[in-house]
Formats: structure tokens, sequence, C-alpha cells
């Protein structure tokens, strides 16, 4: 299955959210009713093979639906080498199993997500294990959004 627009992801499901970084993914999910955003976890990737697989593991566990991975856009709106990985990844990433995929700019939600975990008052490692997801949860609820203004 080709990248597909966000409003073309299913209707129905649980919706599973990715912040690919160099080291690491990332993940969160909504709430089968699609209100909320939850990070999950944050996947070390020193190999990609092992990453990927642990991420198919919290798909399957969570009945995923469909997949909106954080598409990290210049301040600008232009695209970066940064662009090009993301989408290298998503494309290894259903090379290994076709699911539904949609972009979703991520500008800012790293900072975001850095802000809210030093106000948690994580210890620096804890911080730093739960910022990748945060992105995450932070990427699907900018997609939520975007689906509830176009109902």
């Amino acid at each position: 299955m080709p990248v597909v627009d966000l409003f073309d992801l299913p209707a129905k499901g649980v919706l599973i959210g990715l912040d690919p970084g160099t080291k690491t993914l990332g993940v969160a999910a909504t709430d089968l009713s699609r209100i909320l955003a939850s990070p999950v976890e944050t996947i070390p990737k020193p190999k990609l093979a092992p990453a990927l697989a642990r991420f198919f593991e919290i798909y399957d566990d969570r009945n995923g639906a469909g997949l909106v991975v954080g598409l990290p856009l210049n301040t600008d709106g232009s695209q970066g080498p940064r662009v090009q990985s993301v989408r290298t990844l998503v494309s290894n990433l259903l090379k290994v199993r076709d699911i539904p995929v949609a972009y979703q700019d991520e500008r800012y939600t790293t900072v975001e997500a850095d802000e809210i975990v030093r106000e948690l008052s994580f210890t620096e490692q804890r911080r730093s294990d739960r910022i990748d997801a945060m992105a995450a949860a932070m990427i699907l609820r900018s997609a939520l959004k975007r689906l509830e203004a176009r109902t």
C-alpha cells in the first residue's frame, strides 16, 4: 500500500504515531475512539530490523488500523535531508508489512515534547527515554485535530 493522505486512513480503529529519530523511534497510540493520543514507548534503533520488529509488536498488540509518521519539514516548510531519511524508513517499514501510512508535519513537536517532559520532573535519563514517545503523541494529536476539523 502506498503512503496515503491522512484523510484516507481507515475511519475507525487505533492509530499509531511514529516519531522517527536518528537513534530511536518514538511510538504513541490513540484510544479506540481516537479521542486521546498517548506516548507508548521509545524504541532504540541501533539496527533497523529489531526496531521495526518491536514497532510491529506494538502495532499488533494495540490492533493498529493505520500509522501516522512525523515528517520533519524545515521551519519554512521545505524538505531537507531528514525528510528523505523518514521516507526511506517508511519505505523499509512497508517492505516488512503493507499497512496504511500517512505523514503529519512534525515541526516543533520534539521541542514541545521536551518542555512537557521537563515539567514532569523526570530524571535526565527518564526524560530522554520519554521525549520521542511524547513527540509521537503530539504528532498524533495534530493529526487527530486535522481529522476532527474536517468532519
